[in-house]
């Protein structure tokens, strides 16, 4: 079911088991948002929604606050006026952004970016998504500092495609990349715990993927949401 209400305890429980530091999550609402964070008090979330406020969906970075140290947050929208809140380009029927946080190691005091975001959905918006893929490598050459970089999403497309070739010029794809594999490639599933297509990628420059799974966790015919969540151990240099 994609009811919210019956599928909480189960996104919180799939936390707790994972222990992630940190989490690009897609399509979140500030009620679930929340309620996450009271169950999972060690967590803290930030994001604003597609339209630049808290009425609709955000792309939520959720992170350990015992394990890390948010130094800078901010967002973009995947458009040709990137700065503009709520801009559309390139045909797309709704806003598409990313979220985006600087962050440091607790101990160890090691910084690295962490970027969210999620492609435009229908099958007429390929072009829009090379787009989209190609602004946001761009704006990862120009991140200052030269530091590790992780970027997730929901990219609503397959590896073969223009926006994967655009991110993994300059990349590494968590999946192709770990060390170790788990789980089945495939991570959209639509509530049926069957999943087809390869959407959801993990992108990082500047670490080693010790291990990525795909996690299939579910009760009783519900899962935690319609789409298979990535975890992936990264290790430093």
């Amino acid at each position: 079911t994609s009811r919210w209400k019956a599928r909480q305890d189960l996104s919180v429980e799939r936390i707790r088991r994972s222990n992630p530091d940190i989490i690009g999550t897609q399509e979140l609402w500030k009620i679930q948002g929340d309620r996450v964070i009271a169950k999972l008090p060690q967590y803290n979330w930030f994001g604003i929604d597609r339209r630049g406020g808290h009425a609709v969906e955000h792309m939520g970075v959720f992170y350990r606050r015992d394990r890390l140290k948010l130094i800078e947050l901010g967002n973009f929208w995947l458009s040709e006026t990137p700065e503009v809140p709520a801009s559309i380009s390139w045909g797309e029927s709704l806003p598409r952004m990313a979220t985006r946080g600087l962050f440091e190691t607790i101990p160890g005091g090691k910084r690295f970016w962490f970027i969210n975001t999620h492609f435009a959905h229908r099958p007429e918006d390929e072009g829009a998504r090379t787009k989209a893929a190609e602004l946001i490598a761009a704006r990862i050459g120009k991140l200052p500092g030269d530091l590790p970089v992780v970027l997730t999403g929901d990219f609503n497309t397959i590896p073969d495609s223009g926006a994967h070739k655009a991110l993994s010029a300059g990349l590494a794809d968590a999946w192709s990349a770990a060390a170790v594999r788990a789980g089945p490639a495939e991570t959209f599933h639509a509530f049926t715990g069957r999943a087809d297509r390869r959407i959801d990628w993990v992108f990082s420059k500047g670490l080693t993927a010790a291990k990525t799974e795909t996690v299939t966790f579910g009760a009783k015919g519900r899962y935690p949401s319609d789409h298979f969540p990535i975890v992936v151990d990264y290790r430093w240099p």
